[in-house]
């Protein structure tokens, strides 16, 4: 097996595991955050909008918004100048979570990036930005974001 290839999917893997662990407690998984960070400091955003940022097929952004409704995080709201989409609010439920959120993704970075120098962590953040954008670009995918950065 192709080692760069190896260790991206173990660095993937183990790093959603950890997130999922420092997120239980908010009833929320390493598959949900993003939703309800980019949505918390972007109050209104068009569901839609969300497939420029996420990098997610629409049906799963469609599933991971019903669910973060569900659990009370969301609202969502018909856009006015659009029908077709509708406008995502956080609930005061998401707000108070939204540090303790930043603070366990935080903490999750901190682990992957341990034993690296600054200009070391700087250097594979801007690397594995350029590869993801060379994979989503190789796959037709073009977004507007370099990067997940609510």
């Amino acid at each position: 097996m192709n080692s760069l290839l190896k260790w991206l999917s173990v660095a993937d893997r183990f790093s959603k595991l950890y997130l999922d662990k420092l997120l239980a407690a908010y009833d929320l998984n390493s598959g949900q955050h993003m939703f309800l960070i980019k949505i918390c400091k972007n109050p209104g955003l068009l569901q839609d909008s969300l497939m420029d940022t996420i990098y997610l097929h629409p049906s799963n952004i469609v599933r991971t918004v019903a669910a973060l409704e569900n659990k009370g995080l969301l609202t969502r709201q018909p856009c006015e100048k659009d029908k077709r989409t509708c406008q995502l609010f956080p609930t005061d439920k998401a707000i108070a979570l939204i540090a303790d959120i930043d603070a366990a993704c935080a903490q999750t970075e901190a682990v992957l990036l341990q034993g690296l120098s600054d200009d070391e962590k700087t250097a594979f953040k801007k690397a594995l930005i350029h590869v993801g954008k060379n994979i989503a670009s190789a796959m037709n995918v073009y977004r507007e974001d370099d990067e997940f950065d609510a």
